[in-house]
């Protein structure tokens, strides 16, 4: 399944999840749809780097703490 959208990676993992806890599958397709599913998880981490580094960056004050700033 080609996934375009953070959305329906998201879905296809849960599907996924629960295709695996049922444990009615033969090995091979467990192992198929396992490395599908890492696949998924890499593809979900790098839209949310994506969309937390183009929402925000990490800014030190004149205190020496950190804050998130808005990115206009």
């Amino acid at each position: 399944m080609a996934v375009k959208t953070f959305e329906e990676a998201l879905q296809r993992l849960e599907e996924i999840v629960s295709r695996l806890e049922e444990g009615e599958i033969k090995l091979e397709e467990s192992i198929n749809i396992f490395k599908e599913g890492v696949e998924l998880t890499k593809f979900c981490k790098e839209k949310l780097n994506s969309a937390e580094t183009l929402l925000k960056k990490l800014v030190k004050d004149d205190d020496g703490n950190f804050q998130l700033e808005l990115i206009p």
